[in-house]
């Protein structure tokens, strides 16, 4: 037996649909299904598809979560039946909020869908920050100040691609890039442009389809109390990083030539 055939066999009792109903929904045999369902045949991927359509519940999660220990009902569907986003809370009905810290990072491109890896998670709460799924992400580098290297950003989860507002930042989390937090501009229709702050990182795209999740900034969690710096002080240093860029990309073009 499979974790999918244990899950699709769940998910049809849940449902109180017999074997032969499903398999009439699906169009195909009774006598097909069945093999699914008992483990001794693969189902192919339009028949995994039709499945999850047909249950409002995303492939990864009926292959790779065994159903019958999570609670289904706090599950936050996404757009277009994409994946499903775990959620915890608490006794009264409310959000926890979720941290990834430093150490919990690595994991994360490989467990956001994951509601046990989810609930392993540290958790806070922040009733102050009003409704909406928020987590929190930790801040790495020094692309996007005034927040600094070990900061938590608490995002807002954002549903839709189109909720993106221009000028705005986000943490995002992408197939290649992994977990990053940038400034968003929606320049191309099917692709985002990342700006970071600190103007010695260049300006990169990312493709739509190779978004995962979106999470929009709320606040901030630091532990530095660290003056700002001087406006000319700030300029100077600003100056002197566009030059390092600007020589960085003239090495890279010379050495490709």
């Amino acid at each position: 037996m499979s974790l999918f055939s244990d899950n699709i066999r769940a998910l049809r009792v849940k449902h109180k649909i017999s074997q032969e109903k499903l398999a009439g929904n699906l169009k195909i045999t009774r006598g097909r299904y069945v093999k699914y369902e008992d483990g001794t045949s693969e189902a192919p991927y339009d028949i995994l598809k039709q499945i999850a359509l047909y249950f409002h519940m995303s492939i990864d999660l009926i292959l790779s979560v065994d159903i019958r220990k999570i609670d289904v009902e706090n599950l936050i569907k996404l757009e277009g039946n994409r994946l499903i986003l775990p959620i915890q809370v608490d006794k009264f009905g409310e959000n926890f909020i979720e941290i990834v810290s430093q150490k919990a990072k690595a994991g994360y491109l490989n467990g956001y869908a994951d509601p046990e890896y989810i609930e392993s998670l540290q958790q806070v709460s922040l009733p102050f920050l009003g409704p909406g799924k928020h987590r929190g992400f930790p801040v790495e580098g020094d692309s996007m100040p005034p927040h600094e290297d070990g900061s938590i950003i608490i995002g807002r989860y954002v549903e839709r691609l189109g909720e993106v507002m221009d000028g705005k930042t986000y943490i995002l989390i992408t197939k290649n890039e992994g977990m990053v937090y940038k400034r968003l501009n929606k320049n191309k229709k099917n692709a985002l442009v990342l700006e970071s702050d600190n103007r010695f990182y260049p300006n990169y795209e990312v493709k739509a389809s190779d978004i995962l999740e979106i999470w929009e900034y709320e606040c901030n969690i630091g532990r530095s109390d660290r003056r700002h710096e001087q406006t000319e002080s700030q300029s100077m240093k600003d100056l002197l990083l566009e030059v390092k860029r600007e020589v960085m990309e003239i090495k890279n073009n010379t050495s490709n030539t």
